[in-house]
This record gives C-alpha cells, structure tokens and sequence, in this order.
C-alpha cells in the first residue's frame, strides 16, 4: 500500500527567501527612478509650462507610483504564498489599479491647471523605466528552481538533514 505524499512544509514568513530579494531590488530601483524623474519632471516641466507643468509631472509621478508600485509589493506580500493566492492577489490588485487611474483621468479631463504633454511623457518615462527596472531585477535575481527547506523546519517535521525520516 503506498501512502499519499506529504505535503512539504513552508518556511516561516520571517525568513527572506531569494525571490524577497528580487521584489525588493525592483521596488527599490522603481522608487529611485521615480524620485529622478519627479525632480527632473517638475523643473522641466516648470521651464517647459510653469505652474501647470509642475502640477502634470507630479500628477504623472503619483499615477506611475500607483500603476507600477501596486504589482512589486503585492508580489513582494504575497512571495510565500500559494499560486492561486498570489495570483488572486495580483489580479485584484491590477483591477484596482486600473480603477484608481480610470477616475484619476476622468476627474482631470475637464480641468486646466496642470499640463497634459508634462504628464504624458512623466507616465510614459515612469512605466516604461519601472518595466525595465523590474526585468533587470529579474534577470540579475539568483532564485533556485527549489528553495531549501530551513533546517528548523526539517527538525519539526521529524527529518534528518536529507530530508529522510
């Protein structure tokens, strides 16, 4: 008779796992680069339109921290998490967001004290930037196909170092 196979155990929370790393190395790089274009933004976008060009690059910086910011820490939350959680996490928190900037965008359609070329090209800068950020924290992240379980773990599962009871 053979036996069902036991579910591995799950490290606890308090333990940082490689991909940990790679979420915080993409939300360190994405609030980095959103503080260079802020500042870049709102003095360009002043000598570009004055007072209205201030206002388009910070609306832009505040709607690009929202966009891009939600994904990195709702995967940064949910890394030890099962599949389905995680994605349903990251699914809600896309529709949210999505929500978040529709409503944003409606409010100032109709209003004239900020420019939209600055905010465009704040959006545009943000996004595109904060995507190449996260594929470069990817690409450098040296996460194992298999994370090991603690040794703390294995012991209070009733294991030896080899995993064999």
């Amino acid at each position: 008779m053979t036996t069902a196979p036991q579910p591995q155990p799950v490290a606890p929370k308090s333990e940082r796992t490689a991909a940990d790393d790679v979420f915080r190395a993409a939300l360190r790089g994405m609030l980095l680069l959103l503080a260079l274009v802020g500042v870049l933004g709102v003095g360009v976008g002043a000598l570009v339109a004055g007072t209205p060009g201030v206002w388009g690059a910070l609306i832009g910086v505040g709607l690009v921290l929202v966009f891009s910011g939600t994904t990195v820490l709702s995967m940064l939350r949910t890394s030890g998490a099962s599949p389905s959680t995680m994605a349903a996490v990251v699914m809600g928190a896309w529709l949210g967001k999505i929500v978040v900037v529709i409503i944003v965008l409606a409010i100032l359609r109709d209003m004239d004290f900020y420019s939209r070329g600055v905010l465009a090209v704040v959006v545009a800068v943000g996004v595109i930037g904060s995507a190449l950020l996260d594929y470069r924290a990817v690409a450098r992240g040296r996460v194992p196909y298999v994370e090991p379980v603690s040794q703390a773990v294995s012991q209070a599962d009733g294991r030896s170092e080899n995993g064999q009871p």
